[in-house]
């Protein structure tokens, strides 16, 4: 007789941060005795198993999202809507013969469309109810919304990690277009605990980078960032984000990718941290409260208007790629975001919600 649920976790390998917002949620649902199968490819894939060793893994190829070298997106973006289209179809019907012979329960799926299966529990995790085009692409964006609701109505719930008041991280992107029944705001998902002090350990790095994203911008960003620290004389740490190898011609601590207590470590370890302004470093950053520069990914416009809106908000700093200059940094000007966490066990009481679904 079963008695523990199987549930299928499946983040977007798009950047690092669908999988690592997954964490939090692969950990709970392990103290609570679920039997967890985790289905990603990529880097995604594996961080994950790197956290997670012991479990299985299948192998779910990705939507092989490449951005342009340009500072605008528009025609990438174009090009990639049939793309996802294409890709959510193919990979829901792959989850059909995935659940059959694996006998899910539950699929949780971060940000992948075609996760829903109509003899499964099925949740869709996602900030964006609402996207924002650029401004060539504007008269497209309508057409999208339609077929994002289309696709989150297909799952039985819809997790926005955020929280539903106006004292929030994600600003319109989750509390706009947000009417659909199924939709549940559940909090941070960071894997970090949260932190009253920003570097309450002894300080050994004056910045933190963390790398992250699609190619060919986050190896554009690492080599700005190998240009700036050339001549600095800064403690600097690296965390890039990637397993492909590079020759470092700089004396710095550099990790490919890190796992959550090695990041932990790193960022409890450093004056500062620079990143990429997506949606999970920003919440592991305001739970770990550090004093942060965010540098969004040119071109993108959910990455552009958080940067925007968080910096509006008095949360975190903010540069444009271009303007990225290391030594125009002035440390005693940046401060810990202190953003009010309000009460984040939504979560556990979800999670243990699934064991009567």
């Amino acid at each position: 007789m079963k008695i523990n649920k199987t549930i299928l976790v499946s983040p977007l390998n798009w950047g690092l941060g669908h999988a690592s917002r997954v964490i939090p949620i692969i950990q709970l649902l392990l103290e609570n005795e679920f039997k967890v199968i985790v289905a990603s490819s990529g880097e995604s894939e594996k961080l994950l198993h790197k956290e997670f060793p012991n479990l299985q893994f299948i192998h779910l190829p990705n939507y092989k999202i490449k951005y342009s070298r340009r500072n605008s997106q528009v025609l990438t973006m174009f090009s990639l809507l049939p793309k996802i289209l294409f890709c959510s179809i193919i990979e829901h019907f792959k989850l059909k013969k995935i659940v059959s012979k694996n006998k899910i329960d539950i699929v949780i799926a971060d940000n992948r469309f075609g996760l829903w299966n109509r003899n499964v529990y099925s949740i869709f995790i996602t900030h964006q109810l609402n996207v924002i085009f650029p401004r060539m692409l504007k008269v497209f964006e309508f057409v999208y919304q339609r077929i994002l609701r289309y696709f989150i109505r297909q799952y039985d719930e819809c997790w926005v990690p955020d929280y539903t008041g106006n004292t929030n991280l994600a600003g319109d992107l989750s509390h706009k277009n947000n009417r659909l029944k199924n939709i549940k705001y559940i909090g941070t998902l960071s894997r970090f605990k949260h932190s009253e002090n920003g570097y309450s350990y002894s300080e050994i790095f004056d910045v933190l980078f963390i790398l992250s994203g699609p190619e060919p911008q986050r190896s554009l960003f690492e080599e700005i960032i190998y240009r700036e620290i050339e001549s600095s004389l800064l403690k600097i740490a690296i965390v890039r984000g990637t397993s492909e190898k590079t020759v470092l011609k700089y004396s710095c601590k550099c990790i490919n990718v890190a796992n959550s207590d090695e990041l932990n470590n790193l960022i409890n370890t450093s004056k500062f941290v620079v990143c990429r302004s997506g949606y999970s470093s920003v919440m592991d950053l305001v739970v770990k409260n550090k004093k942060t520069i965010l540098v969004p990914t040119p071109g993108q416009t959910e990455q552009e208007y958080l940067a925007k809106y968080l910096l509006e908000q008095g949360l975190f700093k903010s540069l444009q790629q271009s303007e990225f200059n290391l030594k125009k940094i002035k440390v005693e000007e940046l401060t810990n975001p202190n953003f009010i966490m309000e009460n984040n066990d939504i979560l556990l009481k979800e999670i243990l919600r699934l064991k009567e679904k």
